[in-house]
């Protein structure tokens, strides 16, 4: 890894403990590629793993059009999700741990084993699945104002910041993802609505890309893992005093106050 990457992993590391925002890396590096972006991810990653955090799980990015045409950019990304980033159903995030929060509804996977690609199917993934859970991300960015490509998301562990599982666990046999309705609200207000094909089609497509991506880089996704698939619909900003909730059809509710 060149020491321009580590540079790039130091910055963004200093904005998340510092609470500062950057300038976007590709704006110093306009040649950054995608594999050098995920680098300086694994690079934070790694850093967060010796300090003792643990990975849990991983989030897909940027799977819906809402999403894409929302942050500028053509295709879904991946980030790793830590222990630290656990938030409790109907739990609070305090703003002081956030530079630039935004809430996002989607469904999440728990693996009952290993799932590796290359050639990972849609089959694959149903048979590699415990159960789903309805699932609120807080989504985050250390670059200053959301100003980001693709390749400055990516290196920011896909914008990644909190996340929440709630409702009831339920097996894929019992629901239909693509159908799957959702509406979320904030402070009580209906601030968006989603579907499952929203995300590639079916939330279990999202899933097997991840796992055929992840094969680029030796990387499994692992039995007991979380993987959150996807937001189904546009993030919605946050704010000191707001409260989120989703809700699913026929697998519950998921909620978080700031």
């Amino acid at each position: 890894m060149g020491a321009n990457l580590k540079q790039y992993a130091a910055q963004l590391a200093e904005a998340e403990f510092s609470g500062t925002g950057v300038l976007p890396i590709t704006s110093d590096n306009t040649g950054l590629t995608i594999e050098e972006a995920y680098q300086i991810q694994l690079e934070n990653i790694k850093r967060k793993v010796e300090s003792g955090q643990k990975i849990v799980g991983k989030k897909i990015g940027l799977t819906s059009l809402a999403m894409q045409r929302l942050l500028g950019v053509d295709e879904p990304d991946y980030g790793h999700l830590l222990d630290s980033m656990v938030v409790e159903n109907g739990g609070a995030v305090s703003i002081e741990k956030v530079l630039q929060p935004k809430v996002e509804a989607e469904i999440a996977f728990v693996l009952k084993k290993e799932l590796k690609g290359p050639n990972v199917t849609a089959l694959d993934v149903i048979q590699a699945t415990d159960y789903v859970v309805p699932a609120l991300e807080i989504v985050d960015s250390r670059i200053k104002d959301w100003k980001i490509k693709l390749p400055d998301t990516i290196a920011d562990n896909a914008s990644s910041g909190f996340y929440v599982l709630g409702g009831k666990p339920a097996r894929l046999s019992e629901i239909d993802l693509e159908l799957i309705g959702m509406v979320l609200t904030k402070n009580g207000e209906v601030a968006n609505t989603g579907v499952g094909a929203a995300a590639l089609g079916n939330p279990i497509n999202c899933v097997a890309w991840l796992a055929n991506r992840l094969a680029d880089f030796d990387i499994s996704l692992k039995k007991g893992e979380v993987i959150l698939s996807g937001s189904l619909s546009a993030a919605v900003e946050a704010q000191a005093g707001d409260s989120f909730t989703a809700r699913f059809a026929h697998i519950g509710q998921v909620s978080v106050h700031f």
